[in-house]
């Protein structure tokens, strides 16, 4: 590769971060007011904040379910500390209103700190976990990418723990062992990004990345990563996952394995 074409990589890397993240006004957790004893934290991907997932905090909220739209410093620290930083928190604040029990929607990086902090401490609060798009395999974009100059600048330490080798945090990481539906995207605006992804991709991470042993339902929609959780149709199946512990027409690969959580 190329000095050009590395420059090319990372600048398309930093300007999709600086616009997806220039409306995010602040970086302060936004939690509604409680409307049942039903918790939803939300956790939104890397180089991104809690704004990003407003959509899904209002729909929620719309559903009559508390939620703390979680926003923590996904470039400044690794996985295993962003995992307890931010759960920490979020849990906190579930228990602080009374309300359980506490069900988690992701975004991308959201959803390797959900199974990072959950393989280090019980799962038993957790009732539902919804995944978007998270890189459960890792990302080969990461493998191709991480000894650019700059790329560590755009991702920071969790974003070099997000490759598909075995000292990745992703391919340390064992079976969910909470009830969890994955839904992965099809379509993307990255096309660079996207020569790096085997199959079919959503600009960031392939679909066959996105799935886990012991995961309860899948879903593959067509819609690219840094838009997937304002899409109508995702927001559908994020809602009906969170009640029924499926997908409207999910499938589950029988390699994956069944987990003993699910519905």
């Amino acid at each position: 590769m190329n000095l050009l074409k590395c420059l090319n990589i990372i600048l398309l890397c930093a300007c999709a971060s600086v616009v997806f993240s220039a409306s995010e006004m602040e970086s302060n957790n936004r939690i509604s007011e409680p409307k049942n004893l039903e918790c939803v934290v939300l956790l939104h991907g890397l180089a991104r904040r809690s704004s990003s997932m407003e959509v899904l905090h209002d729909t929620l909220v719309r559903e009559r379910y508390f939620v703390v739209n979680q926003t923590y410093p996904s470039r400044e620290h690794s996985i295993s500390d962003l995992a307890e930083l931010a759960i920490n928190d979020a849990i906190k604040a579930c228990k602080g209103a009374g309300a359980k029990p506490v069900n988690f929607v992701t975004h991308s990086l959201g959803g390797i700190l959900v199974r990072q902090y959950f393989s280090q401490h019980n799962s038993d609060i957790v009732h539902r976990v919804v995944m978007l798009g998270p890189p459960n395999n890792g990302s080969e974009a990461v493998d191709n990418l991480k000894r650019v100059p700059g790329f560590e600048w755009v991702g920071g330490p969790a974003g070099l723990q997000l490759g598909t080798d075995d000292s990745s945090i992703p391919s340390q990481l064992g079976p969910v062992n909470f009830e969890l539906g994955v839904i992965a995207g099809t379509a993307s605006f990255n096309k660079i990004l996207s020569l790096y992804l085997p199959g079919e991709d959503d600009g960031k991470v392939s679909v066959d990345s996105t799935k886990v042993k012991g995961m309860c339902d899948f879903i593959a929609l067509p819609t690219s990563h840094p838009f997937m959780m304002k899409n109508t149709e995702v927001l559908k199946e994020v809602i009906r996952f969170l009640k029924s512990g499926s997908f409207s027409s999910g499938n589950v690969d029988d390699k994956q394995g069944v987990n003993k959580h699910c519905h």
